[in-house]
């Protein structure tokens, strides 16, 4: 497939902007009716809930860590099928990236693989001639990025405007939009990011049009859409989950036996039916990657989401369970509240049903998070803490698990403010690169349960090794 015209836009530092110009631009660009595909540099799983609901598309992350590099092309075909224009929001300052290997995870880098122009917002609140020379620096740093443009954002007044522009008259950047300073357009913040769509849908919505009328009235969508097209072609193929499975030894087979390899055909379901993989979502469970459920499907699975902040039984037939992060101090009270729900997650954990929980999910299966009962799937007891742990990871698996055997290598991301202290019993599942060496997370039974944040898509046999345990639990 032929990649569609993309824009990258990236900033000198966090808090500069980039969230309302990307989310504005595709709302934007949605309402002149386009079809925009929304994609996010890094692990982010809360700016997409935004992109979701300016676009209509599920909103996707590009991570060269967590995937690799040579992934991140394939992953924006995939994501961008059938659009008309892809807006991608960088991470932190445009050649920020992982903490001490050079470019990598970068939205520098995301841009020179995508081939893609970039659009710096620039916060020039404090700020009039100096910020030629900071494009200046921005634009001449790695003449493999391109920098097709400036939004300038909180500009005060119509003098300072004209300042600005002068001082960039000569920096052969263009100035595409200019924001003058206003309040968040409703967007309040938790941590190190916004306060997740789900928690907030109807202000998030008023929101998200408050973004796209400020854009559209600020910047030259003209320009923009000009610029976009000039984006240099991607070659293919596309990233497919039952071509990424289609690869793999099935169960039982020795590797490169060709008799053996390849997915379940699409739709069709294995020997006695599609198992049904419970999928946890709604307000207290919000981070996931889409490719998980596009993998799990391509394996042969039944995906149903469901709320466990409203539900009181798993879906019928629930063979498997999928429990993400999420903000759990938000929605303690509540999960603890529903003792049926609680009940039945951990009768099938009891019956060695796999179940896979990472950071909220975790802490869901816990005895206890600051004293309110949960599942006590996990001998193990959870408090919210001060201590923000964040960062990326390398991991190894200790030992076998519904995952991945003893020895399989991924790279994850932590990102919690909370404390687990284990009982006797369960077994660690990961064990972490990190100075200290230490060990991470749980498995017990058909259980793995982690903080790790991982995306399957680099590691697709966790995918196929979960539903067939599904089928065979």
């Amino acid at each position: 497939m032929s990649a569609p015209p993309r824009l990258v836009v990236a900033a000198p530092s966090s808090g500069s902007g980039k969230t309302t110009v990307a989310t504005g631009l595709m709302a934007a660009f949605a309402a002149r009716g386009l079809a925009v595909s929304p994609h996010k540099v890094g692990p982010d799983y809360i700016d997409p809930g935004y992109h979701a609901l300016a676009t209509g598309r599920p909103g996707r992350n590009l991570d060269a860590y967590l995937c690799g590099p040579e992934l991140l092309g394939p992953l924006f075909l995939h994501g961008a099928r059938g659009c008309d224009l892809a807006v991608v929001e960088g991470v932190m300052g445009l050649y920020d990236g992982a903490a001490g290997e050079g470019e990598l995870a970068s939205t520098a880098q995301v841009a020179t693989v995508l081939r893609a122009p970039v659009v710096l917002v620039v916060d020039a609140s404090a700020q009039s001639r100096s910020v030629a020379a900071l494009v200046h620096g921005f634009a001449s740093w790695d003449p493999r990025v391109r920098i097709g443009g400036v939004i300038l954002n909180k500009v005060g007044s119509d003098r300072h405007e004209a300042l600005l522009r002068e001082a960039l008259d000569a920096s052969g950047v263009p100035v595409l939009g200019v924001l003058r300073r206003a309040p968040q357009a409703g967007t309040p913040s938790r941590h190190l990011g916004l306060v997740p769509v789900a928690e907030r849908r109807e202000a998030a919505v008023a929101a998200v049009a408050a973004m796209g009328a400020q854009v559209a009235a600020g910047c030259d969508l003209d320009a923009l859409a000009a610029l976009a097209r000039g984006a240099g072609p991607l070659p293919g193929p596309a990233w497919d989950p039952a071509d990424a499975l289609a690869g793999l030894p099935g169960p039982g087979t020795p590797a490169g036996d060709a008799a053996g390899t390849g997915a379940p055909a699409r739709g069709a379901a294995g020997a006695g039916g599609a198992p049904v993989v419970a999928v946890a979502g709604g307000p207290a469970f919000t981070f996931s990657y889409a490719e998980h459920a596009e993998l799990l499907t391509a394996a042969g699975a039944e995906v149903v989401p469901f709320d466990p902040l409203r539900e009181e039984a798993l879906p019928e037939g629930t063979r498997g369970l999928v429990v993400g992060g999420g903000f759990p101090e938000v929605y303690a009270a509540e999960l603890s509240a529903n003792a049926p729900l609680r009940a039945a997650v951990a009768a099938l954990a009891g019956s060695g049903a796999p179940v896979a929980a990472e950071c909220a999910g975790l802490l869901y299966l816990c005895r206890e998070l600051d004293g309110l009962p949960l599942c006590g799937v996990l001998d193990a007891s959870a408090r919210m803490s001060e201590h923000l742990t964040l960062g990326y990871r390398d991991a190894v698996a200790v030992g076998d698990s519904v995952l991945a055997p003893a020895g399989t290598r991924m790279r994850g991301h932590e990102f919690h403010r909370t404390v687990v202290e284990p009982g006797a019993g369960p077994a660690p599942a990961w064990g972490l690169r990190t100075p200290e060496r230490r060990v991470e997370g749980f498995v017990r039974r058909g259980v793995h349960a982690s903080f790790l944040h991982t995306h399957w898509a680099s590691e697709p046999g966790v995918a196929r090794r979960f539903v067939e345990r599904c089928r065979t639990s």
